[in-house]
């Protein structure tokens, strides 16, 4: 049904509005990513800021909002000492430390 009819129906007021939604198979959702219930919060950053973080999860092949949230589970867990690092930081420690520096 094109939109201008379902407005038309919807205007015209009885029971048109509630036969089209019996009309209208169900939609299919996508099933969740995750188990885990998330919260939506909407956060106000500078633009320059913002495309720092794009290019940076970009760089590591996710999304903006995943990296921002391991950013926030990281800075999280250094509050309570209980911090998890990722092993592709580790290593890039482990390779720095392990360079002849300069003298």
């Amino acid at each position: 049904m094109h939109r201008n009819d379902a407005t038309k129906r919807f205007h015209d007021g009885g029971d048109a509005l509630a036969d089209l939604i019996d009309e209208t198979p169900a939609a299919e959702l996508p099933a969740p990513d995750t188990d885990v219930p998330m919260v939506s919060r909407s956060v106000r950053l500078p633009l320059e800021t913002y495309e720092r973080v794009r290019a940076a999860a970009d760089a590591r092949g996710i999304g903006v909002t995943t990296l921002m949230r391991q950013w926030i589970e990281a800075g999280l867990a250094d509050l309570d000492d209980s911090a998890t690092v990722s092993l592709a930081d580790v290593r890039r420690a482990l390779a720095a430390l392990s360079r002849p520096t300069a003298a």
